[in-house]
């Protein structure tokens, strides 16, 4: 896996069936969620286990699909020895964004921000945002850094 060995990126676990974690089946922009704790367990575990077996590296950090959780699914995402991650700027809305409006949402995003954006859709404005973007804030001397060690809320 090419990319799981680069530096620049760390594979987090977004879940096997990309749905809104919730012990009570809570719909997220549509998508039913999982309806127990078993589910919780089920989608977060079963991913992370394929993750760890084709990288070679458990993954740490877990966003579910929709970036739902109720307050039940993120201590067991805790309990499963993964840190439940949000998201403050969705820099592409689903990968339909233009190129301009991705580099306008990263570039107003304040530092310290996690920002949202689908590098599996190539045929969107996405990647040439992101770079863009990139260029433009460090230029203007911003640094980027990993979420590995980072306290994130």
């Amino acid at each position: 896996m090419t990319l799981a060995a680069n530096p620049l990126f760390e594979i987090g676990n977004h879940g096997t069936r990309h749905v809104p974690l919730s012990v009570t089946g809570r719909s997220a922009y549509g998508i039913r969620g999982t309806q127990s704790a078993d589910e919780v367990v089920t989608e977060v575990w079963t991913n992370h286990t394929r993750i760890a077996a084709l990288t070679g590296k458990p993954p740490t950090w877990f966003r579910p699909g929709t970036a739902y959780y109720d307050d039940i699914a993120v201590a067991i995402v805790d309990e499963l020895g993964e840190r439940p991650l949000g998201f403050r700027v969705d820099a592409d809305n689903g990968a339909k964004a233009s190129a301009a409006q991705v580099r306008s949402k990263i570039t107003g995003a304040a530092p310290g921000s996690v920002v949202l954006a689908h590098m599996n859709h190539p045929a969107s404005g996405t990647a040439a945002g992101v770079s863009d973007a990139i260029t433009a804030l460090r230029a203007a001397g911003w640094e980027f850094a990993s979420l590995a060690g980072q306290v994130v809320n």
